[in-house]
């Protein structure tokens, strides 16, 4: 098997999350599509240091902060205590996750603007600019709406048009309106800082730099491409970039201002740089030099709605401030549910948190999206049955059943231990299963998942036939066949090494439990070319579940409509809805107070002997006694929970809850009330 010379050193992030709300399920694809790429690297053995940050700062957050009462920072350390639910859940292994609002990248981001006046490419000219004369403030570009002015598409914000994907400035929307208060915007002046981006220096670094070969996907330079299309004259240029903010904003300060801030995409990817070096500070790592090093690999996988972000802005603000650019920055397309573009608004989102508290193995959405991801820029659609069939059929049936069908015979037969002698028939398949670990290879570094689980899954069905073959459950049956039961059920479980070890960066949990199980150190993608021959296993436990289909149906059930309730007189809220089945359970009984009695010892409760038509009395303690005398209660019906399990308490034994209304507030509104049924009802009638 062929392998590098020597270790690659690769520096990998994946897109900021903004740090207004909890993750989705795009940034889990994202994650998860990043992460199996930076295991099988490390499998190679590869030195990979795999970061992120929250995107803390702008408008949006300092909005959100405000409506919560919140300051910023912490409004953004609530958003940011949720994720590690969300990444240990799904078994995300960043090294390091970090803030842009940390000190490091502050300190990056007002070094990298210096750098990029020093090279003459700050420009500093006043601009017009739109003014919420309701909300007296400066309006960021994405809390600007109106028409496209290159499509007429409605309702796009103020930078760039989710229709047709074209950039443009706030004051070339058409019909604008601000979409904080839904006033029409004012013009007014404002000094701004610009990236001079329309530098013929910028525009012939970025015109070599996208076309380095390997460092884009083809679509991505299609649509680049289309920004370095001529004018009408042959004229090529870009836009310089507006990359200063009027205060009040949540951001980094401009060097040498006052009141003007950072767009908060400037300081954005600098995040990924200060990322690492908050993570090489707490390891003790040189930071300066690793980034300078020409043989680390700057990798960086995005959404394709930040193309032009991370390909025109990001690679010049690095170069033109004298640092490394990425050598690949990966682009993916987006998750969709059934053919549809996911909507919480409209109940069609796929909610990740929601998956892990039903229970769902998170290794199942792993498989199935590296089934859906290639290195090609493609939506992905999850499909309930197409989830259903790959999990059941591919990891189930194909997969796990591998071992399920051998280990039970070389425990209870061969105590475990496996056959130096695999037979002619057992050599050859598994020399199969090892020949194509660097076609394997070779597509799990393009990104091709999908063909790479395909073959896997190919090589299983080799497995499997093989197993239907020999049929050890017959073998274990025949007299003098224990050598070829033994030679067989060997070859599974190294067949099933194998396979472990190419699903592996999809599949992390699962196979930790595969080398607990095989008794064997963490796999290597080296290890397929070595054989386990005489080997004791271990205990086989099953590893892993099918999805039930119920599990998919209360995954995609809309959300209950959270309604708030009008004040009730009785002081609160009606409880949440429940069924029929629910109310079913509790059984309420007719009960007649045969005789009531104050307790010794307390001031609240009266003991009440309870007859409910058993042909027995209760004993029930009720702590009615600021309401009620003993005399006023004895020979009264009343209401009771008689199916509530009995409660020892210090004056004795309770068995049951008589039912009485009380206010929320019994300060501010006093008063208790027994319930009484009309006159008719007889003890043990069942209250429906």
């Amino acid at each position: 098997m062929s392998t590098p010379a020597a270790p690659r050193r690769l520096f990998v992030t994946t897109a900021l999350p903004y740090a207004n709300a909890p993750f989705h399920i795009g940034h889990m694809m994202e994650y998860i599509q990043a992460d199996i790429w930076v295991r099988f690297q490390r499998m190679r053995g590869h030195e990979v240091n795999f970061v992120c940050a929250d995107d803390a700062h702008g408008a949006p957050i300092m909005i959100a902060a405000e409506k919560a009462g919140k300051s910023p920072q912490d409004f953004v350390a609530g958003i940011a205590a949720t994720r590690p639910k969300y990444l240990q859940g799904f078994h995300i292994g960043f090294d390091h996750w970090h803030s842009t609002d940390a000190p490091e990248n502050h300190d990056l981001a007002q070094d990298i603007y210096r750098g990029l006046r020093k090279e003459g490419l700050i420009g500093e000219r006043t601009i017009q600019q739109f003014y919420d004369p309701v909300k007296g403030m400066f309006l960021p570009d994405r809390y600007i709406k109106g028409e496209c002015p290159k499509c007429g598409a409605k309702d796009q914000y103020g930078d760039s048009c989710e229709v047709c994907g074209a950039v443009y400035a706030p004051t070339e929307l058409k019909n604008p309106y601000s979409a904080l208060s839904g006033a029409t915007p004012e013009l007014r002046s404002s000094a701004h800082h610009f990236f001079l981006l329309s530098s013929q220096r910028c525009l012939d670094f970025l015109q070599d730099w996208t076309s380095t070969p390997g460092r884009l996907q083809p679509e991505v330079l299609n649509k680049i491409r289309e920004w370095f299309a001529p004018d009408e004259a042959g004229h090529v240029s870009l836009s310089d970039w507006d990359i200063s903010r009027d205060a009040p904003y949540f951001g980094i300060r401009i060097p040498d201002t006052e009141d003007k801030y950072f767009y908060v995409w400037l300081d954005a990817p600098v995040g990924y740089l200060a990322s690492l070096k908050g993570h090489f500070a707490k390891l003790g790592l040189d930071y300066d030099t690793y980034v300078a090093d020409p043989a680390v690999e700057q990798i960086h996988f995005i959404g394709k709605d930040i193309t032009y972000f991370h390909t025109l802005f990001w690679p010049a603000m690095l170069h033109f401030s004298g640092r490394k650019t990425p050598n690949h920055v990966f682009v993916h397309g987006f998750l969709q549910l059934s053919g549809e573009k996911m909507s919480k608004s409209r109940g069609t989102g796929l909610s990740p948190l929601r998956y892990l508290e039903l229970g769902m193995n998170p290794e199942w959405l792993r498989y199935y999206l590296a089934a859906k991801l290639n290195g090609r820029v493609e939506d992905v659609d999850f499909n309930p049955d197409d989830f259903i069939a790959r999990v059941n059929a591919d990891l189930i049936g194909k997969y796990v059943n591998i071992a399920s069908r051998a280990a039970g015979f070389l425990a209870k037969r061969f105590g475990g231990e496996l056959s130096g002698d695999l037979g002619v028939e057992g050599r050859a398949l598994l020399d199969g299963l090892r020949a194509p670990a660097d076609a394997i290879a070779e597509l799990y570094e393009t990104r091709e998942y999908g063909k790479a689980l395909r073959e896997i899954m190919a090589l299983a069905d080799r497995v499997n036939e093989y197993v239907d073959q020999h049929k050890p459950w017959e073998l274990a049956k025949q007299d003098g066949m224990d050598a070829a039961l033994h030679d067989v059920c060997s070859v599974c479980i190294e067949a099933f090494r194998l396979l472990t070890i190419y699903l592996k960066p999809v599949l992390p949990a699962l196979a930790t439990q595969v080398e607990a199980f095989l008794a064997v150190p963490p796999l290597h993608w080296g290890d397929s070319a070595r054989a386990l021959g005489k080997h004791r296993i271990g205990a086989y436990q099953h590893l892993m579940q099918r999805v039930d289909v119920k599990q998919i149906d209360a995954l995609l059930a809309p959300p209950e409509p959270i309604i708030a309730p009008a004040p009730e007189p009785g002081g609160e809220a009606i409880a949440e809805t429940i069924s029929i089945d629910d109310f079913a359970k509790i059984d309420l009984r007719i009960a007649k107070i045969v005789a009531a009695e104050r307790v010794e010892g307390s001031t609240k409760l009266l003991r009440l002997t309870l007859d409910v038509g058993e042909g027995r009395t209760r004993n029930v303690f009720s702590g009615i006694a600021s309401a009620y005398a003993p005399e006023q209660l004895a020979g009264k019906l009343t209401v009771m929970v008689a199916n509530l399990a009995p409660r020892k308490m210090k004056f004795g034994l309770s068995e049951g809850m008589v039912l009485a209304a009380s206010h929320a507030d019994e300060k501010t509104t006093p008063g208790l009330y027994v319930l009484e049924p009309w006159p008719g009802a007889v003890p043990g009638m069942r209250v429906r």
